[in-house]
């Protein structure tokens, strides 16, 4: 998970509304910093950071609703869809990558081995975001699945896959939708940013 970005010039003797807006306008940035990797639907990490950074946007939105004008709920909702449209993705993505392990051993596939890591610790490693007694239950050679299972689990895979590529497509299709009528540049005009 990305870092939120640091808000700078916070005014000490600011009023609410003026500090109000320089946080939102740094969440609306550290959201659209990840504009980039929409178009892709592998980068699996990345999209979960943009799930997080609208997961941001949307908490500042909602703390300060109250010296924003009433179309700010309206702002919240779209922001809202976002994060549970990446947040559903990311759950697939974690599935995806889970059966993987399961049918082919160490490789999850592609970028969805993102999907199963947590930020890098202290040490620089990145750890499993699930428990590691599962991942290793899953990689035991022992508890392979039978060629019955397996078959059951290759279905599985596949429908999953069907599920995301339908829910990449309704997400990407909303995110340009607002690109078109330049929500960016609304929310920021609207919030006197």
């Amino acid at each position: 998970m990305a870092k939120a970005k640091v808000v700078e010039n916070l005014h000490a003797h600011g009023s609410v509304e003026e500090n109000a807006q320089v946080i939102v306008r740094t969440r609306m940035d550290e959201m659209y910093a990840w504009e980039e990797y929409v178009d892709n639907p592998y980068n699996v990490h990345e999209l979960h950071n943009l799930r997080i950074a609208a997961k941001r946007l949307r908490y500042s939105l909602e703390i300060f609703q109250d010296v924003f004008p009433e179309q700010a709920a309206e702002i919240i909702k779209e922001v809202e869809q976002i994060q549970e449209e990446l947040g559903s993705l990311h759950d697939k993505d974690v599935m995806i990558a889970l059966i993987r392990l399961c049918l082919g051993g160490q490789d999850s596939g592609s970028g969805y081995e993102y999907a199963l890591m947590s930020a890098p610790q202290k040490s620089g490693k990145l750890q499993f975001a699930i428990q590691p007694e599962l991942v290793a239950q899953l990689l035991d050679p022992e508890a392979a699945p039978s060629a019955e299972q397996r078959q059951g689990l290759e279905f599985l895979l596949e429908s999953l896959q069907h599920q995301r590529e339908e829910m990449y497509t309704a997400f990407r299709q909303h995110w340009y939708q607002l690109k078109g009528k330049d929500f960016r540049q609304q929310v920021l005009s609207m919030l006197k940013i």
